[in-house]
């Protein structure tokens, strides 16, 4: 292996993706490793979600989630 090569790992839960893909459009909280997101669900990808906060896109590793939550309105 070249020392200037990283191999990258790209990890896929079908039950999470399917489940959050379901809910794209709804208010969710969820909680990550480093904190948590209250916003709305934008998109769902096999990799990663994007919860919009006060406009702003944030991009979140699905391997970085604990759990989700619809908000309670």
């Amino acid at each position: 292996m070249n020392s200037g090569n990283v191999p990258m790992y790209a990890f896929f839960d079908p039950y999470v993706y399917q489940t959050l893909s379901t809910i794209v459009g709804t208010n969710i909280v969820v909680q990550t490793t480093q904190g948590s997101l209250r916003g709305a669900l934008k998109t769902v990808m096999p990799d990663h979600i994007v919860v919009e906060v006060s406009g702003t896109p944030f991009f979140v590793r699905i391997q970085e989630i604990v759990w989700v939550s619809p908000a309670q309105e």
